[in-house]
């Protein structure tokens, strides 16, 4: 198969997605960004790069850094964290304040906010570069050292971030955060706010189809923890459009409001795909219709 010449085509192919969608205007900077923009971006295991459209433009990667912070908490802390964070897809908005009350502050799973709230908590007390750990692991992957918060975004979502500090109020109350809230906060929308290609992310994200290797050749995680990782990318990493994303795609992915998907086919690739239209559940239309259009192509899919 010709790599190259697919991802061109599908450039083409979902140009009548474009514009479709909301850009997510709840973080003011977000919503400033045009929805006609589109890339797509292939890293194989040894590091070979695809690349098409806007693959090169840096975009907010918002809530795909759930998946990085999530895997250096299980790399230095191992399983502990999932005493705190349960392992099932919610069902409900990503934001959502009714079931973490009603299941006494344990998060359903590590990519809804409050969840990831509760990661972000542990890497805080396990870290020895807490307020970095989570940008210098993406740098280290992609190769980048340029990578950086970008302080306007960050901004943008500290003045609107009200929910957030909802939800880290309530697991503080449950006994469910170590850490002060405010420097929860923070850190979690530091991490958020990074701002990454899709190649860059496509090169981040090659140990998940790795079992655990990083780039360099060394273990970030086991095989084990990476097939768990996967396993809850594939039921929660698209908030309550889950089941949709495994039936149209059919791999492991994580998703953010700012429009990016990564995905994972494992031991053979990574795929990142990015344009900020977003669908009701806070996912990329184009960008699923792109993925949808990579896997039925290629077969690459675990069904």
């Amino acid at each position: 198969m010709d790599m190259q010449n697919l991802l061109d085509d599908i450039v083409g192919t979902i140009k009548p997605h474009l514009g479709q969608g909301e850009v997510a205007g709840y973080i003011p900077e977000l919503g400033a960004v045009g929805a006609d923009h589109f890339g797509i971006s292939v890293a194989t295991r040894e590091g070979e790069v695809f690349a098409s459209g806007d693959s090169e433009m840096a975009f907010s990667i918002q809530s795909i850094s759930k998946v990085f912070a999530l895997a250096l908490v299980l790399a230095d802390d191992g399983d502990r964290i999932w005493k705190r964070v349960f392992r099932e897809p919610s069902g409900n908005p990503f934001n959502s304040l009714v079931q973490l009350e009603h299941e006494d502050g344990i998060p359903r799973n590590p990519f809804i906010n409050a969840g990831a709230l509760v990661v972000t908590d542990r890497l805080l007390s396990i870290s020895e570069n807490p307020s970095t750990a989570v940008r210098d692991l993406l740098r280290q992957e992609s190769g980048n050292d340029s990578l950086v918060v970008d302080a306007v975004v960050a901004d943008s979502e500290a003045r609107h971030s009200n929910r957030n500090k909802s939800l880290a109020h309530f697991l503080a109350s449950c006994g469910n955060l170590d850490n002060p809230v405010d420097d929860v906060l923070d850190a979690y929308i530091s991490q958020c706010s990074l701002a990454m290609s899709c190649t860059d992310l496509a090169l981040a994200s090659r140990f998940l189809a790795s079992n655990g290797m990083r780039g360099d050749g060394t273990a970030l995680l086991s095989p084990p923890q990476t097939k768990r990782i996967n396993a809850v990318m594939l039921t929660c990493g698209t908030y309550d459009a889950a089941g949709e994303f495994a039936y149209r795609v059919g791999l492991p992915g994580k998703s953010g409001v700012g429009g990016g998907i990564i995905a994972v086919v494992p031991n053979n690739c990574t795929v990142c795909v990015w344009s900020p239209g977003l669908g009701r559940s806070g996912n990329s239309v184009a960008g699923m219709a792109a993925l949808d259009e990579f896997t039925t192509r290629t077969g690459l899919s675990i069904f």
